[in-house]
Order: structure tokens, then C-alpha cells, then sequence
């Protein structure tokens, strides 16, 4: 049987940054509040174009390559060392490392709890439809800020308009919006360049993706990392558990949702559509990047063109040969190599996907953006 293997390297950690501290009174309580309700929550469709949602050649207007999933949370109200952190990053298994400012700060009369990010590192951390959204990310790479929902309600927020901030100096942002973060006991974000005007404490908190290590290596080997901190660390990771329940929709597909649907509904029964797309986000970003990798795989699900020889079919496509790059031929030729595999059946799944790519870590992260992908759109 054929396999597809390839995988992107992963993107660099955010471990480079140059030390500073604002650890204030305040920032390093909101520091210990935070390690308290930091968890994980994947976010709800918004209504806006998501990169699941431009079929159109293959390609999507979102900027964003891929999602990662957190799987652990250490945060230190002191601030995670430079040296920690590069540590953490050589964890055998760790594959992304994201470092964020923080502290809780004041909008007007109200205490709400900010972290600073890098805005294009960031965004691959949040929900679908928030890393998908190029606008909210363009307004906080200009010095904008983000807010949850509830946030937005509570302070009365607007988009467009200026509102103070104030941390150990009082500084004036402009609202870009709200959106689902990922993260629980988070109320703001802002960019890196704006946290350090407004004094938050230096990579207070980090994220971690490792899905092929065990939780419990995981937690003693970051504590190691760590050097003996007491900061606190906290599981994010899901279980792996999924289901497959939105509606097959009438007719030819006209976006990938639909294309994911149809195409499991049809050439793989049984088989969870939302593991296609999660699939299909993790290796190319549905269609953002198409190849070829280093190992010469192409298109939107990134076949091998030996595989691609035994398994590509014509199957919503044009009429002719199937064509590797057009993803209304490469989504139902993955639908029919999963379904070769096994993954028909929940017993048969995980050993499907580990065939298409060969390595557990990436069978966990299928099936935890399975979920996310079920929780907004199921």
C-alpha cells in the first residue's frame, strides 16, 4: 500500500527574544490568578470566511499556515528565562514552543488580564475561525487589540475605537475586534511591541505542542526545563475522542466543509469528515501550501506522486486525468487511501491515519483538530 509521509518542519520556537522585566505587584499576582484558569476552549464558526472555506483553485485568502493545538501551559509570574525556554525547545517530542507576555492591567475601573504575543506566531494557536480572520490580525499587528466576547460586552467595546489600557503606563488602543482565543483566562491581546509599553511581565506564560509525548514525560521533562521553578503547569491537551455529525449537503460541494463532507459521505462511509479536514489543514493549510515538499509530495492533501499513481482518482474534479493539485480530486482520493487503511471503523481510524503519516504524534494531532473542527461545525 502506498503511504504519504511527508511533513512541514515545524516553525520555530519563539525562544530568540531579548529578556526584560515588568514584573509589578500587580502583573505577578495576575500571573498566579491566570495559572489558575488558563485552559484550553476551541472556538465556535464567527460567521466569517474561514480557511476551511475558499475552495476556489486550491488556495485560501488566509495568511495562516496551519493550526497547532497546546498541549501543555507552563506559566511563571517571575517570567520564563530565555535559557528555559531553549530548553523547553530542545525537549525531544516538542515541536512548537510559543512565549507570551502578561499581566492583569486596567480598562477604565475594570481589571482584565492582557498577554502579548507576536500576532503571526500567535494566530496559528487560536481557533479556526479566529486564525482565519486577516483582519483582527493585520488591526493587532498595528497596534490594535483583541478581545474575547464577553470582554467586548462588558466594557462595551467598539470596533474601531480607542480605549485606555493601563498597566505601568496608561496606553490608548484601538478595539479590532472580538473573537474566540483558545485559551481560558485570557480577556486581551495585544503585540509584543505594545505589551512592553504597557509593563507586562516577560514571557510569563508559554505554550507547548508536543502530541507525541506522553503527558506525564511531558510534564516532568518541562518541569526539568524549567530548572527547578515552581511555576505552574497545566494540561490542555483533549482526549481523543470524536464524532462525525453534521449533515451530508445536497449537490456538488462549493467550499472545503462541504468538499470534506461529501467526500467521506461518499468514498469512505463511516469515515469522520472532520479528520479529512483536519488532515487537510495540518498538511497544507487546505491548499495554502501545496508543495512540493522536500520529499516531493504535492497538492492540497500532499501525496507522494507514487501514491497519488494508486490512489488519485477524477472524483468532483474536472473531467480527465486526476489531478494531484485540484482538491475536489486530492480530498476523495485521501477519502478512498483512509478508507483502504481501515479508517471506516473507530477501531480501524488511528491506524489510517498513522498510514498516511507514520508517526503517533501525528495521529493524536489528526485526531485533536478532528474535535475542533466537530466542536464548530458538528
Amino acid at each position: 500500500m502506498g503511504r504519504l509521509w511527508w511533513r512541514r518542519p515545524p516553525l520555530p520556537a519563539a525562544v530568540g527574544s531579548p529578556a526584560w522585566r515588568g514584573a509589578t505587584a500587580y502583573g505577578a499576582l495576575a500571573a498566579v490568578a491566570l495559572a489558575g484558569l488558563l485552559h484550553y476552549i476551541p472556538g465556535p464558526p464567527r460567521g466569517a470566511v474561514t480557511a476551511a472555506q475558499a475552495v476556489a483553485q486550491g488556495r485560501t485568502d488566509a495568511a495562516f499556515h496551519r493550526i497547532i493545538l497546546p498541549d501543555l501551559a507552563v506559566i511563571e509570574a517571575g517570567g520564563i528565562s530565555d535559557a528555559s525556554l531553549a530548553r523547553i525547545g530542545r525537549i525531544h517530542g516538542v515541536r512548537q514552543v510559543l512565549a507570551m507576555d502578561g499581566a492583569k492591567v486596567t480598562s477604565g475601573s475594570t481589571g482584565v488580564s492582557v498577554i502579548g504575543v507576536d500576532p503571526q506566531q500567535f494566530r496559528s494557536w487560536t481557533p479556526l475561525s479566529t486564525a482565519s480572520d486577516q483582519r483582527l490580525w493585520t488591526a493587532l499587528d498595528s497596534g490594535g487589540f483583541i478581545a474575547t466576547t464577553s470582554v467586548r460586552r462588558a466594557l462595551h467595546l467598539r470596533n474601531g475605537s480607542l480605549y485606555p489600557l493601563t498597566g505601568t503606563a496608561t496606553v490608548n488602543l484601538r478595539f479590532a475586534g472580538a473573537a474566540p482565543l483558545g485559551i481560558g483566562g485570557i480577556d486581551i491581546v495585544v503585540s509584543s511591541k505594545v505589551s512592553a509599553r504597557l509593563g507586562l511581565i516577560h514571557h510569563v506564560a508559554a505554550l507547548i505542542s508536543a502530541p507525541g509525548v506522553p503527558m506525564r514525560k511531558l510534564r516532568h521533562q518541562v518541569r526539568a526545563a524549567l530548572g527547578g521553578s515552581t511555576g505552574k503547569l497545566i494540561k490542555l491537551r483533549q482526549g481523543p475522542e470524536i464524532q462525525s455529525t453534521a449533515p451530508v449537503p445536497a449537490g456538488p460541494p462549493a467550499n472545503y466543509i462541504q468538499l470534506f463532507q461529501e467526500s467521506a459521505a461518499k468514498y469512505c462511509p463511516g469515515l469522520p469528515w472532520t479528520v479529512l479536514a483536519a488532515i487537510g489543514q495540518i498538511e497544507s493549510g487546505d491548499g495554502a501550501n501545496t508543495g512540493p515538499s522536500s520529499a516531493g509530495a504535492l497538492g492540497p492533501m500532499q501525496f507522494l506522486p507514487s501514491t497519488w499513481a494508486a490512489w488519485g482518482i477524477s472524483a468532483f474534479g474536472v473531467p480527465g486525468p486526476p489531478d494531484i493539485m485540484n482538491p475536489f480530486d486530492a480530498v476523495p482520493s485521501a477519502a478512498r487511501y483512509l478508507c483502504a487503511a481501515g479508517g471506516s471503523t473507530a477501531a480501524g481510524l488511528p491506524g489510517a491515519i498513522f498510514a498516511y503519516n507514520h508517526a503517533d504524534w501525528y495521529v493524536a494531532e489528526v485526531l485533536g483538530l478532528a474535535r475542533q473542527y466537530q466542536q464548530a461545525y458538528g
